[in-house]
C-alpha cells in the first residue's frame, strides 16, 4: 500500500500570519494534532505540532529550568531561537521549517521507517510543493486494522511451505540454518536442530506463522549448550 491509499485527504492548513490561539483552536476544533503552513499559493513552508505549543508564557510553561552553568556554556543564538519557539505570536515564528515530506506513492514500510527514524508522528504528503495529504501513526494502526489476508484458490504444498519459510530465515542475520532443519508436514511447520536464544526461537515461528500455507508451527531445537572460556 501507498501514502495514497492511507491518507488522510482533508488537510487543514495555515499561514504564516496565523496566531497561536488560532492554530490552538484549529487544533481542538478539528480534533488533528498538527497543521501544515503553507504559503499564498499553497506550498509548504513549515508545520506546527502540538508539541510546539507546550511551552507558553500564556500557561506559565515558558520558562524552563536551567542551571546557570549550563546558560554560560549554551550558545546565545540558540538561547534566542528558544526565545522565539516559546514566545512567537504567529505560526512563522513557531513552526518547525524542515519538514520531512512523503510523496503520493511512498509505501506505507518507508513511511513507518520515516516515522520511526525521525521520531515524529505523521508526515505530510506532498505534491508539486503543496500538501495533499496527511500520513499519521493512526493512519498505519488504520491500515492494520483493516488488512485482510488474500485468498488464494489453491492452498501451496508442503515444498513451497518449506523452501518459503528457508527463504525468509535466510534474509535474516539472527537465524542460524546451520544448526536449524525445517520440516513441513501437512501445513505444520517443525523446527529441529540447536537455537541460540529464546529470541531467536520465537522470532523464527513468528517468521513461519505469517507463510501462506503454514497452518502451524512446532519448534524441537534445543538451546546451545554455553561455551566456557
Amino acid at each position: 500500500m501507498r501514502a495514497k491509499d492511507v491518507m488522510t485527504n482533508h488537510v487543514v492548513s495555515v499561514t504564516p500570519e496565523t496566531t497561536v490561539a488560532e492554530i490552538a483552536s484549529k487544533l481542538l476544533e478539528h480534533r488533528i494534532s498538527a497543521v501544515p503552513v503553507v504559503d499564498k499559493n499553497g506550498k509548504l513552508m513549515g508545520i506546527v505540532s502540538e508539541g510546539d505549543l507546550f511551552r507558553r508564557p500564556e500557561m506559565g510553561t515558558a520558562d524552563r529550568s536551567r542551571s546557570c552553568w549550563l546558560e554560560l556554556f549554551q550558545d546565545h543564538d540558540h538561547l534566542a531561537q528558544d526565545y522565539i519557539k516559546t514566545h512567537g505570536r504567529k505560526a512563522a515564528d513557531i513552526m518547525t521549517d524542515k519538514v520531512v515530506t512523503v510523496a503520493e506513492e511512498t509505501s506505507v514500510n518507508e513511511i513507518a521507517e520515516l516515522l520511526e527514524t525521525h521520531h515524529i508522528k505523521r508526515v505530510p504528503v506532498v505534491k508539486d510543493g503543496r500538501p495533499v495529504g496527511i500520513v499519521s501513526r493512526a493512519n498505519l494502526v488504520q491500515c492494520l486494522a483493516t488488512a485482510r489476508p488474500t485468498l488464494y484458490d489453491v492452498e501451496p504444498s508442503d515444498e513451497n511451505v518449506r523452501a518459503k519459510v528457508v527463504a525468509e530465515l535466510g534474509k535474516e542475520d539472527w537465524a542460524n540454518l546451520v544448526t536449524t532443519n525445517v520440516l513441513v508436514k501437512d501445513g505444520v511447520v517443525e523446527f529441529w536442530g540447536l537455537v541460540s536464544s529464546e529470541a531467536v526461537k520465537k522470532a523464527s515461528c513468528i517468521a513461519a506463522e505469517n507463510v501462506r500455507g503454514v497452518k502451524k508451527v512446532i519448534d524441537r531445537r534445543s538451546r546451545m549448550p554455553l561455551i566456557a572460556h
